[in-house]
């Protein structure tokens, strides 16, 4: 989780930067994609941007592209999940130019390569990848084959493709019509067992933190499948879809038609995480909010849960006074911090700049409590925001 936040924090920065013309550059290199292809298509690209008409912007964009060509001379091979790397002038003074370079390596492989340059960065397949929260099971199937895959975000893994065994609808001679019916019913028996038998084995290998399982196809095969009831009694079958095809087609055509489900079960999460919180600090009990309290508890193991909206920011700044050289450090709720200047002539300097929420994420990952953020833009996220500022924790006992 601490690694996915230090992503998240970088995208919310990479966000705030605007180009003073076509000038940001965001490159995508997928998972397993040769870095020599990957920097031909890059000086071609530099090649191609002799004809921009602005000087300024021309020489941004070529002195860009030098920089990523430069950093993926780095590497021998693409990180095992790809890379998303980001370059350009980030200053907000127009006489200035600052080009810097950001790179990250997304905790699920990357299926795009995509070069793009525009005013903003290109965010969204590195957000689609980081911003999930949960990971569910598909099944697509009818009665000749069957496919069982995962999904977080945008990101489908297939698990396991399987045939199946059922006899074919053909009377022998000898065979009497009960005694071939029934040979069918057990084929179909076994081909759901197997079914069922690696959905499960997926469940319990991630100790069941999978939110549930989608099942799509065809025809009544899959209706079949959940009426066998073979699954383990703790996963949930959270809908069943008609989809036309039963491989990686039907399982893209599945996520598409469970869409306004999937968002559904993020905000239910949401809601039964505060709504529990909030009940607990009317009790007085199993709750903290605040950063020093749930900074407490994490640190005594007390918290199962931390509990952080998306838009909170909480750095401990150290400040150094030039007057009288004393040193103190101080937690602020805000995104920037300056020098600050004393009535009597001093001035504070800042000696270090240090991200609070990710200290607590890290001790929240070492001590085996989850991590839960809430949106800033739901109305349960709101209030926790406005009334418990942002942050706080669930506890496993009360001390």
């Amino acid at each position: 989780m601490k690694n996915e936040y230090n992503i998240l924090r970088e995208i919310k920065r990479l966000k705030s930067i605007r180009g003073y013309g076509t000038e940001l550059i965001s490159v995508y290199v997928p998972a397993g994609y040769q870095i020599s292809d990957e920097i031909a298509k890059l000086r071609e690209e530099h090649s191609q941007s002799s004809n921009i008409k602005s000087k300024s912007v021309r020489n941004n964009v070529q002195s860009a592209l030098e920089k990523i060509m430069q950093y993926l001379r780095l590497y021998r091979e693409t990180p095992k999940n790809g890379l998303a790397i980001f370059c350009g002038n980030v200053s907000d003074n127009p006489g200035k130019v600052n080009i810097e370079l950001f790179s990250m390596e997304p905790p699920m492989p990357l299926k795009v390569n995509i070069y793009r340059c525009e005013s903003t960065f290109l965010l969204d397949p590195i957000e689609e990848i980081v911003g999930a929260r949960d990971t569910y099971v598909l099944v697509v199937l009818d009665g000749r084959e069957a496919t069982i895959a995962t999904l977080k975000g945008s990101h489908i893994q297939v698990i396991k493709k399987l045939n199946s065994m059922v006899h074919a609808k053909v009377r022998k001679g000898g065979q009497s019509a009960r005694r071939y019916e029934r040979g069918i019913e057990e084929s179909i028996g076994e081909y759901h067992s197997r079914v069922s038998e690696i959905v499960n084995s997926v469940f319990e290998s991630s100790q069941f933190k999978i939110k549930g399982v989608i099942v799509g196809g065809p025809g009544p095969t899959k209706e079949g499948l959940v009426k066998q009831n073979s699954f383990n009694y703790q996963i949930k079958i959270l809908g069943v879809y008609d989809t036309g095809y039963t491989d990686e087609f039907g399982l893209h055509e599945l996520v598409e038609k469970a869409s306004d489900l999937l968002k559904e079960q993020e905000a239910v999460k949401e809601r039964r995480v505060i709504e529990r919180f909030m009940q607990e600090i009317v009790r007085k009990n199993l709750a903290v909010y605040g950063y020093e309290d749930t900074k407490k508890a994490l640190e005594a193991n007390q918290a199962s849960t931390l509990i952080i909206n998306d838009s909170v920011e909480i750095r401990e700044i150290t400040y150094k006074c030039n007057y009288d050289n004393s040193v103190f450090k101080v937690v602020e709720h805000s995104g920037h911090v300056e020098a600050k200047h004393l009535e009597d002539g001093g001035t504070l300097e800042v000696v270090s700049d240090k991200d609070m929420i990710e200290e607590l994420i890290g001790m929240a990952d070492n001590k085996g409590a989850e991590t839960v953020f809430v949106s800033s833009e739901s109305s349960y996220g709101k209030e926790f925001l406005m009334g418990f500022k942002g942050i706080g924790a669930l506890l496993r006992y009360k001390s």
